[in-house]
C-alpha cells in the first residue's frame, strides 16, 4: 500500500535520513507538530496584524461614509430650510405675523391661516412634519397645523440655546433628535421684538398640557407611542435685515437621520449611530428587539433613540448577564463614546464592551458643529473570525500530530517486540532449520530476504521470511500461494525456488536462488536509456518466462522493472530472472472463491505497468494482460526511466491507461528506436486486448524479426559485465525491494466510486 500523491524520492529521503541517524519513528510527527505550532504562534501574529490593519481602514470607511452621507444631508436640509424661509409668500406673510408680536386679530387670524395652507403641501412634498414660526424670545407663534392655536406656546428650554446661537449669527441651524413631549412644557414669557426679553429667567412656572389621543404632533399635544423628533431652522429677516425670528421645520429622523446612519454597515454585526454629549443614543439602533428581549427597553412599542444612555453594563447581556440593582447609577460610558467626547476622532481594534457587553471594535468621531457624535462598530468576534478559525486549524492539527506522534510511539513499541520476536525466530531457524541465515539483503512489503547457506549442501541461496507481524490469515495464504505456484515454474528465465516451510513457533519461509547483479531498475538508474538491441534481449527472456507460466495457466500480473533481474548464470551473462510470483493467478480457473482472497476487495499491482482490464475487472485478467506489461516495461527502459502514462495520483493514471493514447517511445528519448520495435511496444500498450500479440511467444517471435534483434552480442555483453563487476559498488540481493514504484492494492470499492463519478 502507499500514498497515491506522495512524492517518493522526498519520502525514501526522509527515511533515509531517519535510519541513518537511529531516530525514532516517533520523533517525526513530535518534530512537526512543534512546527506548526511555532509556525502556527508566528502566523497568528503575521495575521493579527493584518486582519487589525484592514479592519481600521474599513471601520474608518465605513465611519466616512456615514459621515459624509449625514454632513450631506445636513447641508441639504439647512438649505431647504433656507430656501423655504426665504420664499416670497412665506417671508411676508411670516414677517408681518413677527412684526405683530403674535398679536390676535382679524388680521394675524388671516395671516396665520394663509401661511398653513401655503405651507402643507411644500411640506409634505419635501418630506416634513410641520412647521412652526418662532419669535425672538422663543415662541411658537404660527404653525402649518389646522388645528392647533399656537399663540403664546414657548418652545422647549432644550432647544433655547440653538434658537439663540440663530438668532445672533443669523445661519440655519439643526436641533438633534428630540422627544415631543418635551414641547408639552409651558412658561409665561414677556414677548419683546428681540432678544432683550430672555435676559430674565422665565424657566418657572412650568406646566404639562393635557395630550388628546390620536392627534397631530405640535406644541401642547402628546404623540402616541415612543416618537422621535429633529428641528431644521433658518431665521427671517426684515427690510433693514434684522432678524425678527425664525421658521422651524419639524423631521421624523427616523425616516432619514437613523436611516443614513446605515448607509454603510461593516458585515452582520456591524452598526452606526449617533449620540448626545451626555452618551444618549439619538439615532435608532439595529439591535431593538435585542435590546427589549435582554431588558435594556422596557416598552414593546418602544424604540432606543433617546431611551438608551450608552453605558457598559459589565458583562455581556447577550449570554444572560445580569448586572446587579445599585450598579447602573455608577456606570462608565462605553469606550467608543467615552474616546469621541474626551479625543473627538479615533479607531480602536481591540476589543471593548458596548452597551450591549458584546466586545466589539469600532470607530468614532465628534461632529462639534452637529452638536453629537457618531460611532461605528462590529462585534470583534465576526471581526477576528478568520483569525480565530487558523488559530482553530493549527491547535487541532498540532493535537492530531501528537495523536500521531503517540500512534508511532506506540507502534515503533510494538514493532520493535515484533522484531525482536523475529530475531528469536531466526535464531531458532539458524538451529532447527536446514539454512543457515548470514544477513538481510531486503525487506519487502510481506516479508525480509536474507542470505542463507544450506547447512548441508553449502549452496549461496536466499529464504524470504514472512515478518510475525504481517502474519494474518490472508498473508500467510497468499505466501503459501505464491511458494505453490512459482515451484511449478522450471524456466531458465525465472527465479527457482528450492524448498519451502516454517518453524515450530509458525514462522514461513521459502528458500530460492540467490543472484548477484541488479534489478532493471537500478540499471536505468544508473545508465539511462538502455540501447534498442539489449532490450529486445531482455524482453525475448522475459516472453520466455511467462510462456512457460501461460502455459500452466499462470498469469504473473505484476511484471515491472523492480520484478526483473539481470545476472550471470552458468557463465551467461545478462540473464535475465523473472521475479516475485506474489501477485500470480490462474486465469484458466475461473472460480473467484480459489483464487486468491483479496481480488474480491481489491485490485493489485503497479498503476504504471497495470493493463487496463485490470483496471476495469482484476477476473478478467489473461495472458495478454502481462502483455501490456512487458510493453510498458519496454517502454520504460528505451526512454531510460519515462512511464507510458504519468499522474499526481492512481486515478489520474488509471484515466489515461483507459483513454490509450501512448506517446511514441521515440519522441521522449533521443535513443534510436526502430519503427518495427516501437509498432511491436505500441501494440503491446494496446487498451483493446484483442489488438495486442495474444502470446508471450508471439511476441518474442515478433522482437526476433526486428532490424537490429542480434546486435547485443556475446562479447558485447560480456565487456558490459566484466565493466559493472569492476565497479566497486555493485548490487548482491536477489530483489531490489526497496524500489520507489511499489506494487499497491486498490478497494474495489473506492476505484467503482472514483469511475462512477
Amino acid at each position: 500500500m502507499f500514498d497515491e500523491t506522495q512524492p517518493w524520492t522526498t519520502t525514501s529521503l526522509i527515511v533515509d535520513m531517519i535510519r541513518r541517524f537511529k531516530l525514532p519513528l516517533w520523533i517525526f510527527p513530535l518534530a512537526i507538530a512543534a512546527l506548526v505550532a511555532v509556525f502556527g504562534w508566528w502566523g497568528n501574529g503575521q495575521l493579527r496584524k493584518t486582519i487589525e490593519k484592514e479592519l481600521k481602514a474599513q471601520l474608518n470607511a465605513t465611519l466616512n461614509a456615514n459621515v459624509t452621507a449625514l454632513e450631506i444631508w445636513t447641508v441639504n436640509q439647512l438649505k431647504l430650510t433656507t430656501s423655504l424661509a426665504t420664499d416670497t409668500s412665506v417671508h411676508d406673510l411670516g414677517l408681518r405675523i413677527l412684526e405683530g408680536g403674535g398679536t390676535r386679530g382679524p388680521t394675524f387670524q388671516t395671516d396665520a391661516e394663509q401661511l398653513a395652507s401655503y405651507l402643507r403641501p411644500r411640506l409634505k412634498l419635501m418630506g416634513y412634519e410641520t412647521a412652526h414660526l418662532v419669535t425672538t424670545n422663543y415662541t411658537v407663534v404660527a404653525t402649518s397645523q389646522r388645528n392647533w392655536m399656537a399663540a403664546g406656546q414657548p418652545i422647549s428650554e432644550a432647544h433655547t440655546n440653538k434658537f439663540a446661537e440663530l438668532f445672533t449669527a443669523g445661519q440655519p441651524v439643526i436641533i438633534t433628535p428630540f422627544k415631543p413631549e418635551l414641547l408639552l412644557q409651558r412658561r409665561p414669557l414677556k414677548f419683546g421684538p428681540g432678544l432683550q426679553g430672555t435676559n430674565a429667567d422665565p424657566r418657572r412656572n412650568v406646566r404639562l398640557l393635557p395630550a388628546k389621543v390620536g392627534s397631530s404632533p405640535g406644541p401642547g399635544r402628546g404623540r402616541r407611542g415612543d416618537i422621535t423628533m429633529m428641528q431644521v431652522a433658518a431665521p427671517i429677516r426684515n427690510a433693514a435685515d434684522k432678524i425678527c425670528g425664525a421658521l422651524a421645520l419639524i423631521i421624523n429622523p427616523d425616516n432619514e437621520f437613523s436611516k443614513i446612519l446605515s448607509v454603510a454597515r461593516s458585515g452582520d454585526s456591524g452598526e452606526t449611530y449617533a449620540f448626545d454629549q451626555t452618551g444618549l443614543l439619538i439615532s435608532l439602533s439595529r439591535f431593538d428587539s435585542q435590546l427589549r428581549q435582554i431588558g435594556l427597553l422596557a416598552a414593546t412599542n418602544s424604540s432606543s433613540t433617546l431611551n438608551l444612555r450608552l453605558q457598559d453594563p459589565g458583562g455581556d447581556l447577550t449570554k444572560g448577564y445580569k448586572p446587579g440593582e445599585n450598579e447602573e447609577a455608577g456606570r462608565p460610558l462605553i469606550r467608543l463614546v467615552a474616546e469621541a467626547l474626551e479625543n473627538e476622532k479615533g479607531v480602536e481594534v481591540e476589543p471593548s464592551r458596548d452597551y450591549r457587553g458584546v466586545p466589539v471594535v469600532g470607530a468614532w468621531r465628534w461632529l462639534p458643529k452637529l452638536g453629537f457624535g457618531v460611532a461605528t462598530q462590529i462585534d470583534a468576534g465576526e471581526a477576528y473570525r478568520p483569525l480565530h478559525v487558523l488559530q482553530w486549524l493549527f491547535i487541532i492539527l498540532t493535537l492530531l500530530l501528537l495523536l500521531f506522534a503517540v500512534g508511532m510511539f506506540v507502534f515503533s513499541y510494538a514493532n520493535a517486540i515484533s522484531r525482536q520476536r523475529l530475531t528469536e525466530a531466526e535464531l531458532k531457524l539458524k538451529q532447527l532449520g536446514q539454512y543457515n541465515l548470514e544477513e538481510k539483503i531486503g525487506e519487502g512489503g510481506m516479508g525480509a530476504v536474507y542470505r542463507a547457506r544450506h547447512a548441508m549442501m553449502r549452496r549461496e541461496t536466499a529464504v524470504k521470511i514472512l515478518l510475525p507481524d504481517r502474519a494474518d490469515p490472508a498473508a500467510i495464504e497468499r505466501f503459501k500461494r505464491e511458494v505453490c505456484l512459482t515451484c511449478q515454474l522450471t524456466h531458465p528465465n525465472t527465479i527457482q525456488v528450492y524448498d519451502y516451510g516454517h518453524t515450530p513457533d509458525n514462522l514461513f519461509y521459502y528458500a530460492m536462488e540467490f543472484l548477484q547483479g541488479l534489478n532493471l531498475h537500478t540499471l536505468v538508474a544508473r545508465f539511462g536509456c538502455i540501447s534498442e538491441a539489449r532490450v529486445i534481449h531482455i524482453l525475448t527472456q522475459v516472453c520466455g518466462s511467462l510462456a512457460e507460466a501461460h502455459g500452466l495457466g499462470l498469469i504473473h500480473r505484476d511484471i515491472k522493472p523492480g520484478n526483473i533481474f539481470l545476472c550471470q548464470r552458468g557463465g551467461a551473462p545478462d540473464c535475465v530472472k523473472v521475479l516475485d510470483f506474489g501477485l500470480v493467478r490462474e486465469f484458466r480457473n475461473t472460480n473467484i472463491e480459489q483464487n486468491a482472497p483479496e481480488e474480491k476487495a481489491a485490485i493489485e499491482g503497479t498503476p504504471w505497468f497495470m493493463p487496463p482490464e485490470s483496471i476495469l475487472n482484476p477476473a478478467h485478467s489473461d495472458p495478454r494482460s502481462d502483455i501490456y506489461s512487458v510493453g510498458a516495461l519496454g517502454y520504460y527502459l528505451l526512454t531510460g526511466g519515462n512511464f507510458v502514462f504519468e499522474g499526481e495520483t492512481i486515478w489520474d493514471i488509471h484515466q489515461r491507461q483507459l483513454e490509450g493514447n501512448p506517446i511514441p517511445p521515440s519522441q521522449r528519448t533521443a535513443n534510436p528506436i526502430s519503427h518495427e520495435l516501437e509498432q511491436i511496444i505500441l501494440r503491446c500498450l494496446a487498451v483493446d486486448p484483442n489488438q495486442r500479440p495474444q502470446t508471450a511467444d508471439e511476441l518474442r517471435e515478433s522482437l526476433l524479426a526486428t532490424p537490429h534483434a542480434a546486435d547485443w552480442k556475446l562479447a558485447d555483453r560480456l565487456a558490459w559485465w566484466g565493466n559493472f563487476q569492476s565497479e566497486p559498488a555493485v548490487e548482491n540481493t536477489t530483489t531490489d525491494l526497496t524500489t520507489p514504484r511499489a506494487t499497491v492494492s486498490i478497494s474495489i470499492t473506492d476505484k467503482i466510486q472514483h469511475y462512477g463519478n
